[in-house]
């Protein structure tokens, strides 16, 4: 007689409640290890003081050291003392900073993929040599200037501009809902000239060139948003990113920051369901707890559906761009897709805490408002919704 078949082990006891479809087991063992590394800073330096960045309006600079030791600045460019990790490396680490707040991951995507990526795409080796390794310290901030007033999702629309003067250019204009403004050494701006739009590396001693800090915003507290002003700012030849020329510039760069931000929402909803689970186990109302009823299980499998989907989304388009094949019709799919999945998430999570949900002591009010401005930046969910249109017609309905 044939021995009896052992039984089957419990499939439900081994899932990760924020990670069913097992992604972690199809990253290589460097790509764990860059997770493992940014959780552990997430979990025990950025969480324990989020709720109080956000409530005070205040941006954790204490924290950029540590971002910088673990090589988070500039993560994806090879030399220049950058750590040169592959683009599924560099959203994982979007991916776990969003965990902890929207904010941080901000700050990271600006410096990385919105300044430090310009330079080392389209600038000299004078200007990588001069900006990059101390970017990648953290010792010099920078920001990045596109975005206008008046002009929104329509950069093409942009009125500041730049004139030759001798050897010299003369920068005059504003910019509007600029991440790092009111910290940055240096600012990468984007102008109107005769010869197209170019991109300048404006210094914050240059004469003419100030800043102003947006103040009572409800969304990305633990950030710092200003605006940038231009009065006949003297930038030198020097300071002029030499090789692009035209809108591909900037919108490559804005390429680069919304993969990371693809990924980065997932952690803000991947926060929001383990909150919302640990709550609902402990919450008892008419005698049994929350997690014990039809309508929680539901809603909190109808989040987890939302983040694996966005999981395999970001995954696959992380081997995408590790294979170079990456398209921004592409990212603008999961841009779009993951940021909507991400607010819903976090909606909703919030609403099951019920009144203690608008308390910074739980996550979700937190990463619910901050999403209200990721969904929005980088390319609005319409924007996205119309380049996937154009991609599938041939046709812009811009």
């Amino acid at each position: 007689m044939s021995a009896k078949p052992k039984a089957a082990p419990s499939a439900a006891a081994e899932l990760d409640p924020v990670d069913l479809y097992n992604v972690r087991a199809m990253l290589s063992d460097e790509e764990r290890l860059v997770q493992d590394s940014v959780a552990k800073f997430v979990d025990e330096q950025v969480i324990p003081i989020m709720g109080d960045c956000f409530e005070h309006e205040r941006f954790p600079r204490e924290l950029v050291t540590g971002v910088a030791e673990l090589g988070l600045l500039g993560s994806s460019i090879q030399g220049y003392g950058c750590a040169g990790l592959n683009g599924v490396s560099y959203g994982l680490i979007c991916q776990e900073l969003e965990r902890g707040d929207s904010g941080l991951r901000s700050f990271v995507s600006v410096q990385s993929s919105l300044c430090m990526y310009p330079i080392y795409a389209f600038g000299s080796e004078e200007q990588k040599q001069r900006w990059l390794p101390s970017m990648a310290q953290g010792e010099t901030i920078a920001c990045f200037g596109l975005t206008e007033p008046h002009g929104g999702s329509d950069p093409a629309n942009m009125k500041t501009h730049a004139k030759r003067q001798g050897k010299d250019w003369v920068l005059n204009g504003a910019k509007m809902w600029i991440t790092n403004a009111p910290i940055a050494d240096v600012a990468i701006v984007w102008a109107r000239t005769d010869e197209g739009i170019r991109g300048f590396l404006v210094e914050k001693d240059f004469k003419g060139f100030t800043t102003a800090t947006i103040k009572h915003k409800m969304s990305l507290r633990a950030s710092l948003t200003g605006s940038l002003f231009f009065d006949n700012v003297v930038v030198p030849e020097a300071n002029v990113l030499p090789d692009v020329v035209g809108l591909k510039g900037p919108l490559s760069c804005l390429t680069q920051a919304r993969y990371g931000i693809c990924w980065g929402v997932t952690g803000a909803a991947q926060a929001c369901l383990k909150d919302v689970i640990d709550y609902s186990k402990t919450r008892i109302l008419f005698g049994k707890p929350l997690a014990a009823t039809q309508a929680i299980q539901i809603r909190l499998a109808e989040m987890a559906r939302k983040i694996t989907t966005s999981q395999m989304l970001s995954l696959q388009l992380g081997r995408l761009k590790d294979q170079g094949i990456m398209q921004p019709t592409q990212v603008s799919v999961a841009k779009w897709h993951n940021s909507r999945a991400a607010i819903e998430v976090a909606r909703d999570a919030r609403d099951i805490l019920g009144g203690a949900g608008i308390s910074v002591e739980y996550s979700p009010i937190r990463h619910a408002l901050n999403l209200e401005s990721v969904i929005t930046y980088e390319g609005t969910e319409t924007v996205h919704q119309l380049t996937v249109g154009r991609a599938l017609t041939g046709i812009s309905a811009f």
